[in-house]
């Protein structure tokens, strides 16, 4: 077993003890972020936006142990997830594509493909043709018709699921964001839709929001790994995904992004540097010129992540945590914290790095 290899499989099994730890402590309730100290977690009934990645955690876990308990308690996660499949919301795709794509066995698999069958035709009915995509929708209150970032990951690989209608609506739906959000300039993470003046910009999330960036990536890694999706404009996307990955160090060598780039003094925050290595990978497994850097710079994010943000065996708080997430800088909520779906990515990476699962598939 190589050197690299052996710091991996050390953190993945670190990581996945947490999992089991938090599963015992949360009971049917959903994690969200934890204290960075005592590792307690806050918790929601309904999973909000970050369900999917606890039951992918859970699945994770059960791929990590290979023991039928775990699956079973992966299974009955991803259940509960069922009430997400018509509400009016874009982030179904990261609720319920996270939430089942990592699912296995005999019949959790099979149940675990009906739910997201049946998510992918709902969001595909969804589809607001004026617009071009699934709209960010009212089910967390707000305005509804809304395209953001955090719309569109999970969203593409969940609508390809619907059949070629699917995939050419999740190809529309991520197109519209590229233009809208991506455009010649700065990203801009939101924009809101008038009936009667069309476009404009929202300044929440602010054009430095670090999951911005990340979040974007990922839906274009997601799209060139589909051939329905990808057949509509592979140049643009590989130029985007070229754009949004930083291919050449940015001056500071900074790996892990400020929660907010506009703010210097502010956190960092490692869910969206675990986002991005599993964009990068993801963009490695495609053969082409950038893919050897691709590879490296996602090997370099995951390797400081696990070195400098992940708590190990014998410290105070548990081990296995990945600390420095920011949930939200501009309203101080847990902005230093152990987040749920940075610990996903986390894993997730991990798992792909070891060879646990294939990335292409989740």
């Amino acid at each position: 077993m190589t050197a690299a290899r052996e710091w991996a499989d050390r953190a993945l099994a670190d990581v996945m003890d947490r999992v089991a730890v938090t599963a015992s402590e949360v009971g049917e309730r959903f994690p969200l972020f934890a204290d960075p100290d005592s590792g307690r977690w806050t918790t929601t009934r309904r999973g909000t936006w970050t369900g999917g990645f606890w039951a992918g955690l859970l699945w994770l876990r059960a791929h990590h142990t290979g023991h039928a308990a775990d699956r079973a308690v992966a299974s009955a996660c991803t259940g509960r997830l069922a009430e997400w499949v018509d509400a009016d919301t874009a982030t179904r795709g990261l609720i319920l594509w996270y939430g089942t794509a990592l699912a296995y066995g005999d019949g959790e698999a099979a149940e675990a493909a009906a739910l997201r069958n049946e998510a992918a035709r709902a969001c595909l009915s969804a589809v607001e043709p004026e617009l071009g995509l699934v709209p960010w929708g009212s089910a967390f209150g707000g305005e509804r018709l809304l395209a953001r970032v955090d719309g569109v990951p999970g969203m593409v690989p969940l609508l390809t699921e619907a059949g070629p209608d699917g995939a050419t609506a999740a190809a529309a739906h991520l197109h519209r964001h590229l233009e809208l959000c991506l455009g010649d300039g700065a990203l801009v993470p939101s924009w809101r839709f008038d009936t009667d003046t069309g476009w404009h910009a929202c300044d929440d999330p602010p054009s430095g929001w670090s999951r911005g960036r990340a979040w974007l990536l990922l839906a274009v890694a997601d799209a060139l790994l589909r051939p329905g999706v990808v057949a509509w404009n592979t140049t643009r996307l590989e130029s985007a995904a070229a754009r949004l990955a930083c291919v050449q160090e940015e001056p500071s060598g900074r790996l892990v992004p400020l929660a907010d780039a506009t703010r210097p003094d502010g956190p960092p925050d490692t869910s969206a540097a675990a986002i991005t290595s599993v964009a990068l990978m993801k963009l490695a497994r495609i053969p082409g010129p950038r893919a050897a850097e691709y590879s490296r710079r996602a090997d370099a994010i995951l390797e400081l992540l696990v070195t400098a943000h992940l708590t190990g065996p014998g410290e105070k708080r548990p081990a296995g945590m990945l600390l420095d997430g920011c949930y939200d800088a501009a309203r101080g909520t847990a902005p230093c914290h152990e987040l749920v779906w940075g610990d996903f990515f986390l894993a997730l990476a991990l798992a792909a790095h070891t060879g646990l699962v294939d990335i292409r598939c989740v």
